[in-house]
């Protein structure tokens, strides 16, 4: 088997969208010790399990410099990883608190903050050449577990699938094409949590699925 081809995510100071970039730039002046750049990735290329959020938040990951990390979304998140298996250590909400992924992998399907947290469509249209070639680094990935109907899309997208073919719906898992499986969670939000359209245990069973066909 030929090697995996090498990644390079996108650089932090990342100006291929000049509205995230203007966002940045403003962050930067407000919260000059923050990341306030484009996101890496989170985990071994050569986990089995890839998990697909939409983009950094503000106050987490753009801060933090971790997919997930100290914001609200991470709170579920990364015990729920710990429970099953896919991570090791203690989630303390900083990216120096010392966790390990296990197998698994985080990424976005935006690379940097958006306003409001709603990146454009072109804004995700520039984006996917990285989740495009990030995927095509992961010799060994076999399950995608998408947090929200705008990770569902770009990952389709990326994958060259059409949307009608595989509508989004919390708990679905899909067979997709290459030995790939794809599985559907609400992402974890504050705002799904709090309203119960996603709860703890719906989580765990997504992800627990998602683990299953590996």
């Amino acid at each position: 088997m030929p090697p995996a081809p090498r990644f390079e995510g996108p650089v932090s100071d990342c100006p291929l969208c000049p509205r995230l970039a203007d966002f940045r730039h403003t962050n930067r002046r407000q919260f000059p010790d923050w990341h306030n750049g484009a996101v890496p990735a989170f985990g071994p290329l050569d986990a089995s399990l890839l998990i697909v959020g939409l983009a950094p938040g503000l106050r987490g990951a753009n801060r933090t410099a971790r997919p997930f990390t100290g914001d609200y979304a991470g709170e579920l998140l990364y015990p729920s990883l710990l429970k099953f298996g896919r991570a090791a250590g203690i989630y303390g909400a900083e990216a120096d608190d010392g966790l390990k992924l296990v197998d698994c992998r985080i990424t976005n399907a935006v690379r940097c903050v958006p306003p409001a947290n709603k990146p454009t469509p072109a804004e995700q249209k520039t984006c996917r050449s990285f989740l495009v070639a990030e995927m095509a680094a992961m010799p060994k990935l076999r399950s995608i577990l998408v947090l929200g109907g705008i990770a569902h899309a770009a990952a389709l997208s990326t994958l060259g699938l059409k949307k009608s073919a595989y509508p989004f719906k919390h708990g679905q898992t899909y067979s997709l094409e290459g030995k790939l499986s794809l599985t559907d969670s609400y992402h974890c939000s504050r705002y799904n949590l709090n309203t119960r359209v996603l709860t703890e245990s719906m989580f765990h069973a997504a992800l627990k699925q998602a683990i299953s066909v590996i």
